[in-house]
């Protein structure tokens, strides 16, 4: 059956609204979260559509338009059914919200989102009713392309990206020092070289100057 619910926004991580439940689930939303901050770090090189196992549990994730929404179910709920259920949020969500994702600062902010949620689960908790097995039964074909990794896998490799992002960064600033010290000694090395003749044509123009100064008067 379907259980937690989050909706978050990829370029930050904000959480924009989320399936309330009497079980929080507290390990497992941490877990959802840690996903979900994942995507922001690099958000072209994530699949559109992932299955995360972790113990008896699965992640479902599907981004969309900037937006991950992402559902945790039992681990033999058909990942058909729960990439379903994630398809008709994001239609909904898009269509009350789309214009606003880019903007909003506070999070949870469509929080009353969570009425459609809750409406939309409830068609999803049975798998057996004749709505559900009739799209069981339609072509399995997408959902088969759908990758699932382990929960562990994922978030370490989000460690390894975040660890290639900050030496990035830094080669990046010890690059930009070394072409400064580069250009300084550029600088001196001009000076050593062409500072005599610059002083010796001083002191000769300075001199003449002079000579014209006095034989003038």
């Amino acid at each position: 059956m379907v259980r937690l619910t989050l909706i978050f926004r990829i370029v930050d991580g904000l959480p924009l609204a989320e399936g309330l439940d009497k079980d929080e689930m507290e390990s497992y939303k941490s877990q959802a979260k840690a996903l979900c901050q994942r995507f922001k770090n690099q958000p072209s090189q994530q699949p559109t559509r992932l299955s995360v196992e972790s113990d008896n549990a699965m992640f479902h994730y599907l981004l969309e338009s900037g937006v991950v929404f992402l559902t945790l179910t039992e681990k033999g709920y058909p990942k058909k059914l729960a990439f379903q259920y994630l398809e008709e949020l994001a239609r909904e969500f898009g269509r009350l919200y789309g214009s606003q994702v880019d903007t909003v600062q506070r999070p949870y902010a469509f929080i009353k989102f969570d009425t459609f949620i809750q409406k939309t689960k409830k068609l999803y908790l049975d798998t057996r009713t004749q709505r559900n097995m009739a799209m069981l039964n339609d072509d399995l074909s997408e959902v088969h392309n759908i990758m699932t990794r382990n929960i562990q896998e994922v978030l370490g490799q989000g460690e390894k990206l975040d660890n290639m992002t900050r030496m990035s960064s830094s080669l990046v600033a010890e690059s930009k020092q070394y072409a400064k010290g580069a250009k300084n000694l550029r600088f001196q090395a001009f000076l050593r070289k062409h500072l005599p003749v610059v002083v010796v044509v001083v002191v000769v123009l300075l001199v003449l100057w002079l000579r014209r100064y006095f034989y003038s008067r």
